[in-house]
């Protein structure tokens, strides 16, 4: 328990940075899934991009924690009327958020106004652990984070369990984006149940059949139940957006004005 509390209280932005560094470096070492183009204005573009996501994070955290201690302290939620355990709570706390962050995930894709702003993540046309951070800042600052919320609200989850999930959460994202050959043997097995990364570069495929599918985070069960699941081999997704495929469209200035610009 401990350790858990050690863990949470390390700002989740250091993880991931640690974890985009350890990736990035590996991406370079080892073989990998799909080409790297024109990476010198790749990775600036990505490097402005973790900046601002970081900033965002810094300004929603406090909010965050906010909202969460207020509903704790009101005693607000289902839990609050139950007498669970603290694992069981932890648990199914941790499947409650993954459901929920499933559902706002999706939302993005159906809602013409939330789908302007989450193509920015989609948009590019080739993939690392940089891809993570790829996000418009108002994704960021206004319907990251607000699927805990709202699953808060309504269950009466408490910091820690969100805090884990967190720390469970990030790794995932991190690795999911990742440039790396993963085998396909992972998908028959874990796979079952666990998002694994080649389903979430099935994600990003151009084909909006494929984009819209594998919305989940830890779980792909979630897909399996709700008929978002889709499969193709790795090495047959061709990544990003067709209306990003221009280079001019692809900088770091361009993709913050493109939710507001006619296509």
């Amino acid at each position: 328990m401990e350790t858990i509390e050690y863990l949470l209280s390390i700002d989740i932005n250091y993880i991931a940075v640690g974890l985009i560094a350890l990736f990035f470096t590996l991406e370079h070492v080892l073989s990998t899934q799909f080409p790297f183009k024109e990476r010198g204005k790749h990775f600036w573009n990505s490097l402005l991009f973790q900046v601002v996501f970081l900033i965002g994070n810094l300004f929603w955290a406090g909010f965050f924690v906010f909202c969460i201690e207020w509903l704790n302290q009101n005693e607000i939620g289902l839990f609050y009327m139950l007498e669970f355990p603290l694992w069981l709570k932890l648990i199914l706390g941790i499947l409650i958020l993954d459901l929920g962050t499933y559902w706002f995930h999706r939302l993005s894709h159906l809602s013409p106004v939330l789908w302007r702003f989450h193509r920015v993540h989609h948009s590019d046309t080739t993939m690392d652990s940089s891809n993570y951070f790829r996000s418009h800042p108002i994704e960021v600052l206004f319907w990251f984070g607000s699927a805990p919320i709202f699953m808060s609200a309504i269950f009466g989850l408490d910091l820690f369990t969100i805090g884990v999930y967190f720390l469970v959460l990030t790794p995932f994202l991190v690795i999911e984006h990742s440039n790396l050959k993963f085998p396909a043997w992972l998908d028959k097995t874990i796979g079952l149940v666990i998002t694994t990364p080649n389903f979430h570069k099935i994600h990003h495929d151009q084909d909006q059949h494929y984009t819209d599918s594998n919305f989940a985070d830890i779980f792909i069960l979630w897909d399996r139940i709700f008929g978002t699941y889709k499969y193709k081999p790795a090495e047959q997704v061709k990544l990003g957006l067709a209306e990003f495929d221009e280079e001019r469209k692809q900088t770091f200035w361009y993709l913050i004005r493109s939710p507001f610009l006619r296509d």
